[in-house]
């Protein structure tokens, strides 16, 4: 049986958001530099705030 989870880092959910947004960041290094400012930002804080809303909440 798990250990029940004292941080939000132990949550097997944010674990996964986690890598997410790993994949994310290396995905977007291959767009277009003119991209920085748009879809690649969108794309990373739409990542990013996926494991923050777990860890809010936890």
């Amino acid at each position: 049986m798990r250990q029940p989870a004292r941080t939000f880092q132990d949550l097997i959910v944010w674990q996964k958001a986690h890598r997410f947004v790993l994949s994310v960041y290396k995905f977007t290094e291959l767009f277009p530099k003119s991209e920085i400012y748009g879809l690649t930002s969108q794309f990373r804080r739409a990542a990013i705030s996926i494991a923050a809303n777990i860890a809010a909440m936890f």
